[in-house]
């Protein structure tokens, strides 16, 4: 949109100073340039604009009966039960759904419903694509909204397409929250990669704006805000997998610096919070641990939190300074509560993150957050093999990085002492044994728990990781693919051997993170949608879908082959 250039000389002048130019003629011609540009690539928009999807004949879906010319070509466009997809729309017009009882709502589905049928129709497996979205439209609140975005923006109608055919868990968060769609629409949905210091930014001018124009408590408005942040970023990264801008190797980085970021962000507010109600404890700091796939970055859309909290204090300090002191083991215990709170209660926004802190020290029953000197000391002489073996994970996200810099240092002595290696080799084969006991399947889609599955590949990367550290400190990384490249480097295990399992590796993790993005039930082949064993079959560059499980079966072998070699 352009502006007419202020008559007044002086205005025009001001204008020009503000925009760096002392020659008003120049910022004239410039300016008029500048105009030109803006308005020929806003004519070029529309005559490159895409074309209807629906070139077909006109279809009929009023009447008690169904029109035979339509099941024709409802036919001819792939549908392979065309009676059924004619009931289907005559529904929608019927107001079956609560979206479409308004006139309105039906008026606005006519004018895009030729369009939308063909989208449906141009995935991998239309009839799956049309029933996801009579579900997502049966679980809306109104549709007017939905087909006017529809309407004005073709290609919109075809990523919603490709939901619907092969991510159920997506079309059903998009029912739940329609105004993602305006957020699709952004240009971050084209960006590879989660920008932490702008996702940093954009939490807390929220989070500055709940605390500018709401009086009083802000607690709830504050949880609501993360909610919808958290949500719209986990979202926008799953949909570019779909769109091609993100790949499922990068995926699992992604999800962890949204999470990062929240948790973060969060900690600063309970911290905000509780020093309102207690005070400080003198010199106090606390740090969040990130241990299991958040620590090793390793997360799908599925991961919970696997968190500790560690705090340190002042020696001699007894209580906080605030109206209402709480000793110190207190006070930390309570803002570990308040930071599990602000992460996992479901508001009227839904939930964020569910989290889990069974790994702190004295296990379940023991305190929410400990102090660094007691998880030193716990770590040094009464953890358990399997909870240095979770070290390995362990990486500091949130807190000053005064504490951070100690926590880790602390993290890492540990992993370096050195270790009688037959007795590590031992428990680690007899925790997999009890896990078998519990949890073993030959589900080859079980990625997790099959023989040869992700439990197996990353006992065998901690396993080696702790019996190395003590003479080879660089093969520590928390990332399990990262970690076995520097075994074989260090010639811990053989190269060759290195690059084998993280290829396998890479498989299981690529298609985890396509089954965790597109449903939130166990994968099944039989039930599973075309579009989204397509999108295995693309992650996993295999031919077709019995080429995949092919190949999934002979990247399994050569783990539970190297789990039997190396742990024994």
């Amino acid at each position: 949109q352009t502006h007419e250039m202020p008559r007044d000389n002086a205005d025009v002048r001001r204008i020009a100073r503000f925009s760096g130019y002392e020659d008003v003629a120049k910022f004239e011609r410039d300016l008029t340039r500048v105009l030109e540009a803006v308005q020929h690539h806003y004519a070029s928009l529309f005559e490159s604009a895409p074309s209807p999807l629906h070139q077909g004949r006109d279809m009929v879906f009023a009447g008690a009966t169904d029109d035979p010319g339509t099941l024709a070509e409802l036919d001819r466009l792939g549908f392979s039960q065309p009676a059924q997809v004619l009931a289907i729309v005559r529904g929608w017009h019927h107001g079956h759904a609560s979206a479409m009882r308004s006139e309105r709502a039906r008026e606005r589905l006519t004018e895009v419903q030729p369009d939308l049928i063909a989208a449906l129709a141009d995935t991998v497996d239309p009839d799956a694509a049309i029933a996801g979205f009579d579900r997502f439209l049966s679980e809306l609140p109104a549709g007017i909204q939905l087909f006017a975005l529809l309407k004005a923006h073709p290609a919109l109608m075809r990523l919603l397409a490709n939901i619907m055919g092969s991510a159920p868990r997506l079309a059903s968060i998009l029912s739940r929250r329609t105004r993602l769609l305006d957020a699709v629409l952004d240009p971050q949905i084209s960006v590879a990669s989660i920008d932490a210091v702008e996702l940093n930014r954009q939490i807390a001018e929220s989070f500055a704006e709940v605390h500018r124009t709401r009086p009083g408590d802000t607690t709830q408005e504050i949880l609501d805000r993360a909610r919808v942040i958290g949500q719209e970023q986990n979202f926008l990264v799953g949909v570019s997998v779909l769109t091609g801008a993100v790949t499922t190797e990068n995926l699992g980085r992604a999800y962890a610096a949204i999470a990062d970021s929240m948790v973060g962000a969060l900690l600063a507010e309970v911290s905000q919070t509780l020093e309102h109600d207690h005070g400080r404890v003198p010199s106090g700091e606390a740090v969040v641990i990130a241990f299991g796939k958040l620590g090793s970055r390793e997360m799908t859309a599925a991961s919970d939190l696997d968190l500790m909290v560690v705090y340190d204090f002042e020696d001699g300090a007894v209580q906080s300074d605030g109206r209402r002191p709480l000793a110190p083991s207190h006070y930390y215990t309570r803002l570990t509560q308040r930071l599990i709170n602000a992460l996992s209660a479901p508001t009227s926004e839904g939930a964020l993150y569910d989290v889990d802190m069974r790994l702190r020290p004295s296990g379940q029953k023991g305190p929410l957050a400990t102090k660094l000197s007691s998880f030193v000391a716990y770590q040094e002489g009464e953890a358990w093999t399997w909870e240095h073996m979770a070290l390995t994970r362990a990486r500091v996200i949130a807190g000053p990085e005064r504490l951070q810099a100690k926590t880790e240092k602390a993290i890492r002595d540990v992993l370096v002492r050195r270790r009688q290696r037959s007795q590590i080799a031992q428990d680690v084969s007899d925790m997999r044994a009890r896990i078998v006991m519990e949890k073993g399947t030959s589900d080859i889609w079980n990625l997790k728990q099959v023989r040869g599955g992700l439990v197996d590949l990353e006992f065998i990367a901690q396993h080696l990781q702790l019996v190395s550290a003590a003479d080879f400190p660089v093969v520590l990384d928390t990332s399990t693919l990262a970690s076995l490249r520097k075994l074989g480097q260090a010639g811990v295990i053989p190269m060759e051997q290195a690059i084998g399992l993280c290829q396998a590796g890479q498989l299981l993790h690529d298609l985890g993170q396509i089954v965790g993005l597109c449903s939130s039930q166990p994968f099944d082949p039989a039930t599973a949608p075309n579009g989204m064993k397509a999108l295995l079959v693309a992650a996993g560059q295999a031919r077709d879908f019995e080429a995949l499980e092919q190949a999934l079966k002979a990247q399994l072998l050569i783990i539970s082959r190297a789990f039997d070699t190396l742990v024994g």
